[in-house]
């Protein structure tokens, strides 16, 4: 607290909120990666010792070059500075090759790119708004935001412990966003293009964007000219369900434009200025994570980071966020399995949820409480929850014969919090009423 005093009487305080957060990435280094971690190695070697023309077709790691041409240069970039740490995981025959430099390497370079997540989060404190309900620079609705961005529970575990580069590709998006918010519309598009370029997950909002920038900038929409969208697959396994019917790619994609077409004429047909683009953006990226084909836990962050924006804006907007973000970042737990991380990802996200509630709480202390007793039974169930899956199950008989229990209470106990939070946020767009005509998007 004394250092957050200093840092707000000489101006500073965003920056030390940032140095502290890089701190703690220092200290998460020796921990636990998973396969990624070769993943990415592997495409440092491709990038750096192929030429272009066989990037996308070597296949001698299983772990394929399967991300857009953007994110290729980047590894291409990042392997030459890869070449002063050690040389060998460059050859793209040392699979699986790993060691402390190269541990080095990669956990650092993924904490020099977060530099464009701290630009991102800086410049969305500048144009999201907020109640003042008090002098202290702790209840002011940018310092709440920066701290609910720069040290998201789930963006740390993911990049920095599981190791992955959504801090940067987050950065890209955020900065969109904010700009679209300066008005500044050109810009924010580019940067979504170029965003795609660089991981095509983020197509999952791309209709939001899509809607928003043409509504603002064409008189109608002809759907004959929307091209149709094309992806990548990477390294997953298929099942054929032996029980239940199996799922197949088009019943999902059917499921998906039904969940967001609401949203999308929401936007269309009732403007809502940025924040109803936002809302939406979040219903679109919520509504592929929930009906998806082959879709990640890491996906979960893609509707919780922008939905931060919205948190410190509307009581009703930070009940949805704390119910989304605890329930997506409990889901997020059996990404880190190993014993040695157990006791860091509990006291962190422990922190980052206390922190989280209480803060925004305070924001709002004058209206409604933020949660209703039902919504509070069930995020103190996750702690029962988790005592059981990593305590009491491993004790039991069931674990040799029933080893996926404990992953099947968490997916359907965190996806009853996460449909419900959709659901209360899709009913506020359906019944908020639109800008004045008056009011320029």
């Amino acid at each position: 607290m004394a250092a957050l005093t200093i840092a707000a009487r000489t101006g500073n305080w965003f920056s030390a909120l940032a140095l502290g957060v890089t701190l703690l990435k220092c200290l998460l280094i020796p921990t636990y990666h998973s396969t990624d971690f070769e993943v990415h190695r592997n495409w440092l070697a491709i990038t750096h010792s192929l030429p272009i023309s066989q990037w996308y077709y070597e296949a001698t790691s299983e772990w394929t070059l399967d991300y857009p041409p953007f994110f290729a240069w980047f590894e291409y970039i990042l392997s030459h500075v890869a070449k002063y740490f050690d040389q060998e995981m460059l050859n793209v025959h040392n699979v699986n090759y790993s060691s402390s430099r190269t541990l080095l390497f990669q956990r650092f370079s993924v904490i020099f790119t977060d530099a464009l997540f701290v630009y991102a989060v800086h410049e969305c404190c500048k144009c999201i708004g907020g109640k003042e309900v008090g002098k202290e620079l702790t209840e002011k609705p940018k310092f709440i935001l920066s701290v609910l961005l720069l040290w998201n529970f789930g963006l740390l575990i993911v990049d920095h412990i599981h190791f992955q580069y959504n801090g940067f590709l987050f950065g890209l998006m955020l900065l969109s966003i904010a700009r679209l918010f300066q008005k500044r519309h050109m810009e924010g598009a580019f940067l979504f293009a170029v965003l795609l370029h660089f991981k095509h997950i983020y197509l999952y909002v791309a209709p939001a964007y899509g809607v928003y920038l043409l509504r603002l900038k064409l008189k109608f929409l002809d759907p004959n000219k929307i091209p149709k969208a094309s992806m990548t697959s990477g390294l997953v396994q298929q099942f054929q369900h032996t029980v239940l019917p199996s799922v197949t790619p088009l019943a999902t994609l059917i499921c998906t434009l039904i969940a967001i077409l609401p949203s999308i004429f929401c936007l269309w047909f009732k403007p809502q200025g940025p924040r109803g683009f936002l809302r939406c953006l979040i219903l679109c990226a919520l509504s592929s994570f929930m009906f998806g084909w082959h879709v990640h836990e890491k996906a979960i962050l893609l509707a919780i980071l922008p939905m931060s924006l919205l948190s410190v804006g509307k009581a009703g907007d930070a009940s949805v966020f704390l119910i989304l973000t605890t329930t997506g970042h409990y889901s997020l737990f059996p990404l880190l399995f190993t014993a040695p991380e157990l006791p860091i990802k509990i006291l962190l996200m422990l922190l980052f949820t206390i922190y989280s509630i209480s803060s925004l709480k305070t924001l709002f202390r004058k209206e409604k409480p933020l949660f209703n007793w039902m919504e509070t039974f069930y995020l103190l169930g996750l702690g029962p929850l988790e005592v059981c899956c990593e305590f009491v199950f491993p004790l039991t008989s069931w674990k040799l014969k029933y080893p996926f229990i404990p992953l099947l209470l968490t997916s359907v106990y965190c996806a009853v919090g996460i449909t419900y939070a959709w659901f209360k946020l899709y009913v506020s767009v359906l019944i908020d009423p639109p800008v004045g005509k008056t009011k320029k998007q």
